[in-house]
């Protein structure tokens, strides 16, 4: 199923300005595969006709659906391993020791998908830091898509999923059967709030938050957004608080008021004095 010329340049500029999101010419393919789907449920013929459709009508539920289609959903339990290790050793017992006047901490999963990434912050607090059990600990996890949300709220995942990065005793810890797939425990689920955000847009009330996971959400973007949302993250970040990006990512050259930490594999960025 093939889009045209200006078609493809339609969807282009919707994505852009609904979501930041840079989709290059060359990622046709990309956009046709994505929307194929769609096309169908919304009972089209052709990409063309679903894009006519779109020009048509007022900004509405199908746009939004078509945004969603083209964001990308890549994600695991316990991703690279090496933040996760360097949460776990150095950033958490920091934060503890720092915040044991008021006992209150909050994280915040920038870039939710289904959910893995949020659960997995979970399962460190919950093995590793019992104290907290005591404590004021909120973990928000936001992403622009509804459908991955409502996916990561119900916390089902497929085998396939289970095997990328979760071990066997995490699985039978944190986990039930359900039917054929597997559902997290209602106590870990209880740890994590979704919210639907798009992070050019408004936030809402969003706290101040102690640790942010803006992971592997920057490379999709231009260099003036990244540059608006890292200094965005920059003001609302605690003093002490510690922000993580992807492995490709870095505020390098964006924001120059972060400093980066290098902790064995793994690297995170901390508010620079003063700034």
């Amino acid at each position: 199923m093939s889009i045209g010329p200006e078609e493809l340049d339609y969807v282009r500029d919707l994505v852009f300005r609904r979501s930041a999101i840079v989709l290059e010419p060359a990622k046709q393919y990309l956009v046709e595969s994505r929307l194929a789907r769609l096309v169908l449920d919304e009972g089209c013929d052709t990409l063309d006709e679903l894009v006519h459709r779109l020009q048509s009508e007022p900004p509405g539920d199908l746009h939004a659906r078509v945004v969603e289609a083209m964001t990308t959903n890549e994600t695991s339990f316990f991703r690279d391993l090496h933040p996760f290790e360097a949460l776990r050793e150095h950033v958490i017992p920091a934060l503890v020791a720092q915040r044991e006047a008021t006992r209150s901490l909050f994280v915040w999963c920038a870039a939710a998908s289904t959910g893995q990434e949020a659960y997995t912050i979970a399962m460190i607090l919950r093995e590793h830091f019992p104290a907290l059990a005591a404590w004021s600990v909120r973990i928000v996890a936001t992403d622009l898509s509804t459908e991955v949300l409502a996916r990561a709220r119900a916390g089902i995942y497929r085998q396939f999923e289970i095997n990328r990065g979760l071990p066997e005793e995490r699985l039978r810890a944190h986990f039930e059967p359900h039917g054929i797939d597997w559902r997290i425990r209602p106590e870990l689920r209880a740890m994590v709030e979704f919210r639907q955000a798009n992070l050019i847009d408004d936030w809402g009330a969003m706290p101040t938050p102690d640790l942010v996971f803006l992971r592997n959400v920057l490379i999709y973007f231009d260099v003036p957004t990244k540059r608006a949302l890292l200094g965005r993250v920059h003001d609302l970040l605690a003093r002490d608080g510690v922000l993580f990006l992807g492995g490709s990512e870095t505020t390098s050259g964006l924001d120059d008021r972060f400093e980066r930490i290098a902790q064995g594999k793994a690297v995170y960025y901390r508010r620079r004095d003063g700034c």
